[in-house]
């Protein structure tokens, strides 16, 4: 239940009644709303101890306050007007922080509606901040930064409306809140660095771009009952950090996020294979965010969307990279390539969602008429549509200390997955874990298969671990304890491992398969094993 709105201190940083017209991104998502997949971002922070609610509200309040561009809503308006616009509002509308209970079945809600209920955009925040009090005697344990089980944690869950605003803003949001409830001083985050690329760029997509790329497979379910299916749903998995050295224990010229590219096209190739389905040609769709992280971040959409073709430059290793056990020598060749692609993707300039998007949502005719056209093109746009959304915010740069609450212990967020492409890979690494969420269209996937595709990502995933020994040598597994480097959303370049205090959780047991008996699909993958349907 929401309570009322309460009063706290902090300053409006902005008067309300300022119009900002809407970004091209914005603007393509909300002519794209569907009420059967809701365009929601959620974010989850683990905390060992509890926290006062009321320092918590006025701690987000303040927040808010702070990143005053979160305070808006969408100004009505007719079909023949020329643009959408934002209102800043310079207040929130209504409370945005509500207490959902306690223990697993409060958590498992929580996610649900994480899924399946958006925040409206016509309230100011477009978000809500749920509060979540886990119990170690009934659920999974929270634990405490030196890796100790605590009896008692807190999980706050952050849902907002991707029309308005993403994941990287919403983790910026929480940091400040942070900040503001343990009382201490904005840390100094560093930007991110994008190295000088020598020479000319490569190609940053390959020979794919001129194929379809392949779908992912639906499931054995009757396609009747998949087209009837709605909404979306979610696993969870902790991952060790994969390695990043060469067979020769070199160097590696590839970052974490590459892995994971690598790891996601993997997936979906030796799913294809599992259910009838030629290997093809894989793209997958990769956020690039050039902002800053410190408080001065500009707040809303500010990711640009590349798109990687994850075709290897052999056509002999596609067979080497789909056997039983996948040449390491083949995925080291395929993790370069990747490399080189994203390196440039990266380092290029462009449009957010491309010249094409920016004609569209040109205010030269009335958004009722632009929102019938952008929905065609995305029609007829289906099949050329990336295969998958990887998007990977990398080591969190943020404390996120909660004072007498305690530090994140983890963190897990998850992208949409709308149809045609319904499928969504999402990771952060906290305390030397990688914390991955596969978020899937359950007009594509049933739950069953949803946990699959997990644990066919944890196999992969480590298939990159590549060290002297290759591959499969011992350390390189699913549950190989690993340092940390810094895998940052598609700039991680380079950096050494540092040691930390393991994560909460352990790895997922491919070999474990169970529906998810939740409403909405929303559980843990650590969940299942702890408590199998």
């Amino acid at each position: 239940m929401i309570a009322p709105w309460t009063p706290a201190g902090g300053t409006d940083a902005s008067p309300g009644g300022v119009r900002i017209p809407f970004p091209t991104v914005d603007e393509v998502s909300r002519h794209c709303l569907s009420d059967d997949e809701p365009e929601s971002v959620h974010i989850e922070v683990h905390l060992p101890g509890r926290l006062d609610p009321a320092r918590l509200r006025a701690a987000f309040r303040r927040a808010l306050l702070t990143h005053s561009r979160v305070l808006v809503r969408e100004v009505p308006g007719r079909r023949h007007r020329r643009s959408f616009a934002w209102e800043l509002t310079g207040e929130p509308d209504s409370d945005p922080v509500g207490l959902a209970g306690r223990g697993p079945d409060a958590l498992a809600a929580a996610r649900a509606r994480a899924l399946s209920a958006c925040p409206p955009l016509t309230l100011s925040p477009p978000l809500r901040l749920e509060v979540v009090e886990t119990d170690g005697a009934t659920g999974a344990p929270e634990r405490t930064a030196a890796g100790e089980a605590s009896r008692t944690g807190t999980v706050l869950l952050l849902t907002m409306h991707h029309t308005a605003l993403d994941a990287p803003s919403g983790l910026r949001l929480l940091a400040t809140t942070a900040e503001q409830y343990g009382g201490v001083d904005p840390v100094p985050v560093a930007g991110r660095v994008r190295p000088g690329r020598p020479g000319p760029a490569p190609s940053g997509t390959g020979r794919a771009v001129r194929t379809r790329p392949v779908r992912v497979a639906p499931d054995s379910r009757p396609e009747p009952v998949r087209a009837r299916a709605v909404g979306n749903g979610m696993l969870q998995t902790d991952l060790p950090v994969p390695r990043r050295v060469t067979r020769d224990g070199g160097h590696s010229p590839w970052t974490v996020n590459d892995q994971l590219l690598v790891a996601t096209s993997l997936m979906v190739a030796r799913w294809n294979v599992s259910q009838g389905r030629p290997a093809g040609s894989v793209r997958i769709t990769m956020p690039v965010d050039d902002r800053p992280r410190g408080t001065e971040m500009p707040m809303g959409n500010g990711t640009r969307l590349v798109e990687v073709a994850m075709t290897p430059e052999d056509p002999h290793d596609t067979d080497l990279l789909l056997g039983e056990r996948p040449d390491p020598a083949a995925v080291a060749r395929l993790l370069r390539t990747t490399a080189r692609r994203t390196h440039a993707l990266k380092s290029a300039q462009g449009a957010p969602l491309g010249a094409g998007a920016s004609l569209l949502t040109a205010p030269l005719l009335p958004v009722g008429i632009r929102g019938v056209l952008t929905r065609g093109a995305r029609r007829v746009a289906a099949p050329w549509m990336s295969t998958a959304l990887v998007t990977n915010i990398g080591r969190v740069p943020y404390t996120l200390d909660f004072g007498d609450a305690g530090r994140a212990t983890a963190v897990w967020f998850s992208a949409p997955a709308r149809m045609p492409r319904g499928l969504s890979v999402a990771a952060a690494s906290t305390g030397g874990r990688l914390h991955v969420t596969l978020r899937w269209s359950r007009a594509l996937l049933d739950d069953a298969a949803g946990a699959d595709l997990v644990g066919l990502f944890a196999a992969s995933l480590s298939t990159t671990s590549l060290t002297s020994a290759g591959a499969n040598a011992p350390g390189a597994g699913p549950g190989a304890a690993t340092g940390e480097v810094d895998a940052t959303a598609a700039d991680a370049e380079a950096t050494p491992a540092r040691e930390h205090a393991p994560g909460p959780g352990g790895p997922y047991h491919r070999d474990t398969r169970h529906p998810d008996p939740t409403p909405g699909g929303a559980r843990s993958a650590q969940d299942h094993h702890k408590r199998p349907s």
